[in-house]
């Protein structure tokens, strides 16, 4: 059995088709299907189910990737660690991130790291919260950007911040033209027992934090819509679907064509940790930990803002 035989068997059970996984390991189609039948004849067992669109895995085969990517992801956690001692400066990190708060957080830290690191190569992997922890502990990413708590009980985290937690209203809102002088008068949760929200669907972590501070202050939310997205809840707010809470970091900007009323909440004001997640045990390259100290410095020079 080879060490690249295991790869191979990998990267077809990921893509499910010979084609796909062939040109994403740049060798040709016939010489995979040459692969993957010497080490089936060798393995006693098929490994996969093949028909004429796509190939599933057999019991053998689920069992047999299963393993093979704790072989695969050992090595590579060994060549890290031997390229780090030997000092050597290239390297690659695969950095998992929720969609919306990555897409405001990493443009202030990747150029930063970038730098800093230029032979350094971050690969990005946006998903849910949900999956991107079972993505971490599968150890499919090095480091995965979330917030806490964490469900996966094999990740350890880096806290990185504090977020602050804003309140989005129709800019015509009472609550939007209550003020205290030039101020805006904080709002406390329970005035909110009464309006239609719009969130995040199930899976996405931001969505719990939500419902948990609605039933921290007594009541059920009335949702009255479900997206994704952020960026599409905040536009629903502005033309008057209801109301929803916002992390700082994401709050759209008023340049934007659809914007919310932000308030802040009165305290104690509620927050979230945003962390850095990896799965426990795990080796940390040198490249991985400078990534981890430039996003929280990055962080915290975002958060004095």
């Amino acid at each position: 059995m080879e060490f690249r035989q295991l790869q191979y068997t990998l990267q077809i059970a990921a893509e499910k088709n010979f084609s796909r996984a062939a040109e994403k390991l740049h060798i040709a189609q016939p010489s995979l299907s040459q692969q993957l039948s010497k080490l089936e004849k060798e393995l006693g067992v098929l490994l996969f189910q093949r028909n004429t669109s796509t190939v599933e895995l057999t019991h053998a085969g689920a069992s047999f990737v299963e393993k093979a990517k704790k072989i695969v992801d050992a090595v590579e956690q060994l060549r890290q660690e031997m390229d780090d001692i030997s000092q050597l400066r290239k390297g690659k990190v695969v950095v998992g991130s929720m969609p919306i708060t990555g897409s405001h957080l990493l443009p202030h830290v990747l150029p930063v790291f970038k730098k800093a690191h230029p032979d350094i190569e971050i690969v990005l992997v946006e998903d849910s919260s949900m999956n991107l922890e079972k993505k971490t502990a599968s150890g499919d990413t090095d480091l995965s950007l979330l917030s806490l708590p964490l469900v996966e009980p094999t990740l350890s985290y880096v806290p990185i911040g504090e977020e602050w937690i804003d309140l989005a209203v129709p800019p015509g809102h009472p609550l939007a033209l209550r003020k205290n002088g030039d101020q805006l008068q904080p709002v406390h949760m329970e005035e909110l027992k009464d309006e239609p929200f719009v969130v995040l669907k199930k899976g996405q972590g931001f969505r719990k934090l939500t419902m948990d501070l609605c039933h921290q202050a007594g009541f059920e939310p009335n949702v009255v819509f479900e997206s994704t997205n952020m960026e599409t809840l905040q536009s629903l707010v502005a033309t008057g679907m209801g109301v929803t809470l916002v992390p700082r970091f994401i709050a759209r900007a008023a340049s934007s064509e659809f914007v919310p009323a932000l308030l802040p909440l009165a305290e104690p004001t509620p927050s979230r940790t945003l962390a850095i997640a990896y799965r426990n045990g795990r080796y940390l390259s040198k490249a991985a930990e400078a990534f981890i100290d430039t996003f929280r410095e990055t962080v915290e020079q975002l958060s004095q803002k």
